[in-house]
């Protein structure tokens, strides 16, 4: 009699087959696996896991001989008080929002020489809303000092607040240059991966290569259509951000022009990657999973989305060595602050590094089939 045939083996076998397969898949494994696990690490590093501290800048003629008071302000866990060396410094952030306050803790003697204290906070609009909350944590830091220290007495600590009127900081002048280089950072990459693996695998190139057509001509004739494509989108999101959502363009034509320069750089990098990427891989499969293992960190971790002062020290060291978070910063400083490209010279320099290492192993590994 013939053997009856097994539908629950067939099963099994059909699902272990396919089980194998996907386990020996280096990309499954990376966006199964490997990549919730960083989506979860990354997001879980805000604030270092915990609740957000409000920054508060220490006024440099602040009195803090009242060490017990000093302290409990500086030790409490919703409080970081930093200190500027530079007035500038502080003042920009002020006014940006990366600080909630200026503290200054002013002393004085009443008629029966005791010690009076008035902790004055200045904010600006951009960050008012942070004193709604830190009032209250102070004047609860303050009353446990009083009751712990004078508790029969009337409080010798007085808060005042000044906040004075700035040019808003929409969302739209932080979210619009982070989708500037998001948008490039994808395109480009994956539009010069596959334009040149395809013209490699066709021998299109190979041809070009045994023409009298200049190799570097070739080069840049190729990139140079995809580099105006690209400038094409940027200056369509600038524009439609400029005047349908309120972006801030703070010396009009000038910062667009110094935008747009900054676009170049930034897409000389990724053109330089694009064509690594092409010259390395051995099918056209493995281009996504290397464009999302050298993009998605810098999407998630350089400032497109959200500040990486969000993140832990040692984190926001790993950010900066990033070309898109150069990018980021040096693009929003010029639109929105005002400043030229030679005043963001560290953002470039970090920039114009990546172009000279990229183009160096593009010289070195580059294939024409």
């Amino acid at each position: 009699m013939a053997k009856q045939y097994s539908q629950s083996k067939a099963l099994l076998a059909i699902t272990k087959g396919s089980l194998l397969a996907i386990i020996k898949n280096p990309s499954a494994l990376f966006f199964s696996l490997v990549f919730p696990l960083i989506f979860v690490w990354i997001f879980g590093s805000f604030g270092d896991g915990g609740a957000s501290a409000f920054k508060i800048a220490l006024d440099k003629n602040a009195d803090t001989s009242n060490v017990f008071l000093y302290q409990t302000l500086q030790h409490h866990p919703l409080i970081k008080i930093v200190k500027y060396s530079d007035t500038a410094e502080q003042r920009v952030d002020l006014e940006k929002g990366r600080i909630s306050a200026v503290m200054n803790i002013v002393s004085k003697k009443d008629s029966t020489q005791k010690n009076k204290y008035d902790i004055q906070l200045k904010s600006t609009t951009a960050s008012a809303p942070d004193l709604q909350t830190i009032i209250p944590v102070i004047e609860n830091i303050i009353d446990k000092y009083e009751k712990a220290l004078h508790p029969q007495q009337e409080s010798s600590i007085s808060i005042s607040q000044h906040i004075y009127a700035i040019r808003e900081y929409k969302q739209i002048d932080f979210v619009l240059p982070g989708q500037i280089g998001f948008s490039i950072l994808f395109a480009t990459l994956f539009g010069i991966a596959f334009t040149f693996y395809n013209l490699r695998e066709q021998l299109v190139l190979k041809r070009f290569y045994a023409s009298p057509v200049n190799k570097l001509s070739i080069l840049l004739g190729i990139g140079f259509s995809r580099l105006v494509f690209q400038l094409i989108n940027v200056v369509v999101l600038i524009v439609v951000g400029k005047y349908f959502l309120g972006f801030t363009l703070i010396h009009g034509f000038f910062t667009f022009i110094q935008m747009l320069t900054l676009a170049i750089l930034m897409l000389l990098v990724l053109m330089g990657v694009g064509l690594i990427f092409s010259s390395i891989v051995k099918s056209d499969s493995m281009i996504p999973m290397l464009i999302n293992v050298f993009a998605l960190p810098q999407m998630l971790l350089s400032g497109t989305f959200f500040s990486i002062s969000v993140f832990p020290h040692w984190m926001q060291i790993l950010c900066k060595t990033f070309p898109l978070t150069h990018f980021n910063l040096a693009i929003r400083k010029i639109s929105f602050e005002g400043l030229t490209l030679i005043d963001c010279w560290q953002n470039l320099g970090v920039i114009g590094l990546w172009i000279i290492g990229v183009y160096f192993l593009v010289y070195k590994i580059f294939k024409w089939e």
